[in-house]
């Protein structure tokens, strides 16, 4: 049996979670919902669950203006654009760095967890940024990376 590149399946489910986290903060924009609204809620018969005051930041920045919405879509794409590069793309350190993409996967959890169609997106960006560790924890390394050793100036 082979040895599995963590680095390589963390890059596939990233991009699929970066790919659900743009079209959840899409979707997002039309069906405002604080995910966590249950949490201290108010039940109300018609209407179902009121969110709590506490609550009243959350909503202001996800039901009332959708910054977080299109924090997620573009945080998702720049790590489409990260993922799935372009060839100058590859020149930059970020695109080397796997730590580096496990902040921006965590961030991505961070953003998608708060509203109600960034849930699954949240997950997949926390199952990814794993991965991403469990290969820094391994010591890979990207071909790229590899290669680029040593050039300066055309890294």
């Amino acid at each position: 049996m082979g040895k599995l590149v963590w680095h390589s399946y963390a890059r596939f489910v990233s991009i699929t979670a970066s790919v659900y986290a743009v079209w959840a903060g899409f979707f997002g924009l039309f069906y405002r919902k604080f995910f966590w609204d249950f949490v201290g809620g108010t039940l109300r018969d018609p209407g179902g669950i009121q969110a709590p005051a506490s609550a009243a930041p959350f909503i202001a920045i996800i039901v009332k203006v959708p910054v977080v919405q299109i924090a997620s879509m573009i945080l998702g794409m720049i790590m489409l654009v990260v993922e799935y590069p372009l060839p100058q793309i590859k020149e930059f350190a970020i695109y080397r760095s796997l730590a580096m993409r496990v902040v921006f996967l965590l961030i991505q959890v961070i953003l998608n967890i708060l509203y109600y169609q960034g849930t699954n997106a949240a997950i997949w960006s926390l199952i990814a940024a794993m991965c991403y560790t469990r290969a820094v924890m391994l010591g890979e390394e990207m071909k790229e990376a590899q290669e680029n050793r040593g050039k300066g100036g055309i890294a």
